[in-house]
């Protein structure tokens, strides 16, 4: 409270009107000061109006022919998809390659491969089942997937099947 007891309007316009009386240089002060902020004005405000920007100038690469037949257009696609078919199978292979090397490492390291198989199996199958409940669920117009498609999901995970052959260990 002290601090705002002290503090008056008219002391400090009376403090003002001393300090800006004895200064000999007040008018060039004031000057500069008025020059660098209308300065520092001019350029913090950005203008109003902006320059329409340039039309891009567009350069259309073109990965075919424009006038090809539609025999080449399918000749084509059919070239493509046997390299597509080509890269799965693969990819395919890899991966069965990459199965074999960790059921190789599996069994070395004395674990019980098969059983994890079966079980990945029986988990994938439950899942699968799971998802087309929920889609014929959705098919028949169930939109909220109710108690009896939840039944039935419950009942296909209750219930794997049994499947053998090889499945994926590393999540592929």
């Amino acid at each position: 409270m002290s601090f705002w007891k002290n503090v008056s309007p008219t002391g400090a316009a009376r403090d003002l009107k001393e300090v800006w009386s004895e200064n000999p240089y007040r008018w060039r002060v004031l000057a500069v000061a008025v020059a660098a902020t209308t300065g520092l004005m001019i350029i913090a405000i950005p203008e109003s109006q902006r320059i329409e920007p340039r039309k891009p100038d567009i350069t259309y690469i073109t990965s075919f022919e424009p006038g090809r037949t539609d025999e080449q257009i399918i000749a084509s696609n059919i070239a493509n998809q046997e390299k597509q078919d080509a890269i799965r199978a693969d990819q395919e292979r890899r991966a069965e390659f990459r199965k074999d090397m960790y059921r190789q490492l599996g069994r070395a390291t004395g674990l019980d491969v098969d059983a994890m198989e079966r079980e990945i199996a029986q988990e994938e199958a439950a899942e699968k089942r799971a998802e087309e409940a929920e889609r014929a669920a959705l098919r028949d117009g169930d939109e909220t997937g109710g108690a009896e498609s939840g039944e039935a999901a419950d009942s296909a995970a209750a219930a794997p099947e049994e499947t053998t052959g090889p499945e994926a260990i590393d999540g592929e």
